[in-house]
């Protein structure tokens, strides 16, 4: 029995050092590349592009989704974007390398206030919100809780209203009190480095994922310890708050597109995109066939087709659309195992 506690403690000791030292690496790997904007008690970690002269688009704010950073959505939209429109590309609180702040920022509600605040600390008064996936609850909250400040609405394969089931194991666990920073600090890490390639192929099949993807996007900031502690708790909280909270999507008066693909395997998108179409008066729904969960990335062009739509340019969306299904149909990327249903 001694021996087993003995080996046990060493174990566990050997994972906790690990876990700090691969910790180190990653956040060397990928340091903070924006700006630290306060909040108000704590700061958070964005990416400003200036507006340009001559921007024929208003203000785009974008928020990255569950296990995500700003990179995620920053690397597809700011080259083709740039020049256009002032941008800000925003980690949510307890993400890549913002602050967490208070309680207020475990629900979808707190972290919209939050990126509000961001805005204003940018001199941004009023922007087109695009948020995928988790960072569509956000995009909504903003909406209702700032609708001053929402010039339109843009949601990639959305997370925004109640699923049947819960959600993966690993997020309750490292969700609660004790055991969760146990998990976190020891197992979380180096499973989840084994799983970061085949994790992305999943969430983009059937479509493939970019080469590049997980180096560009640094997926790996959501393993350190604090950041999935913070990223389950979001998770978990998500579905009793949009359990509450879509009840009040049809306050939202504001241009709305939503971009979802029927080959989504971590949201269901008849329940959440087309719940928002249902809610949000005048919203505009883009289906798209054989597509899965990143459009952000997969569909950029159609995205922002979507972007100028909402800023009031002519945009034809249906034949934007039947374009993008032409170049995904012989699209048939598998997954190697099974993701999250709450992005």
């Amino acid at each position: 029995m001694i021996f087993f506690l003995a080996a046990l403690i060493i174990t566990v000791s050997g994972l906790v050092i690990w876990t700090r030292i691969m910790t180190s690496e990653i956040e060397a790997r990928y340091p903070a590349i924006g700006e630290m904007i306060d909040v108000g008690g704590y700061a958070l970690h964005a990416v400003h592009v200036p507006a340009p002269a001559g921007a024929d688009l208003p203000p785009l704010v974008f928020i990255h989704g569950a296990s995500g950073n700003l990179r995620d959505q920053m690397t597809p939209f700011r080259a083709p974007l740039e020049g256009r429109a002032e941008m800000l590309f925003v980690d949510r609180p307890g993400h890549g390398w913002s602050e967490r702040g208070g309680a207020e920022n475990r629900t979808p509600d707190g972290q919209a206030a939050a990126i509000a605040r961001a805005m204003q600390g940018k001199g941004i008064s009023r922007a087109i919100i695009v948020g995928h996936s988790f960072g569509g609850a956000i995009a909504a909250s903003f909406a209702l809780e700032h609708p001053e400040m929402t010039a339109g609405l843009v949601f990639l394969a959305p997370a925004t209203h109640p699923w049947p089931g819960g959600v993966s194991w690993y997020y309750d666990l490292a969700s609660l009190p004790l055991i969760g920073p146990l998990f976190t600090h020891t197992l979380a890490l180096p499973a989840g480095l084994t799983r970061l390639e085949s994790g992305s192929t999943c969430v983009f099949a059937p479509n493939p994922k970019p080469e590049d993807y997980v180096s560009a996007t640094a997926p790996a900031l959501v393993l350190r310890p604090q950041a999935f502690h913070h990223n389950a708790v979001d998770v978990t909280n998500l579905k009793p708050y949009v359990t509450k909270a879509s009840r009040r999507y049809s306050e939202i008066k504001t241009p709305t597109v939503i971009v979802t693909g029927d080959s989504d395997g971590v949201v269901l998108a008849h329940i959440h995109s087309e719940g928002l179409a249902r809610d949000i008066e005048g919203a505009e729904l883009v289906w798209i066939r054989n597509l899965g969960h990143k459009p952000d990335h997969i569909t950029t062009d159609l995205a922002i087709r979507a972007i100028e739509k909402v800023a009031g340019l002519d945009a034809d969306l249906p034949a934007a659309a039947r374009q993008t299904e032409t170049r995904l149909a012989g699209d048939n990327a598998q997954c190697p195992g099974e993701v999250s249903s709450a992005g």
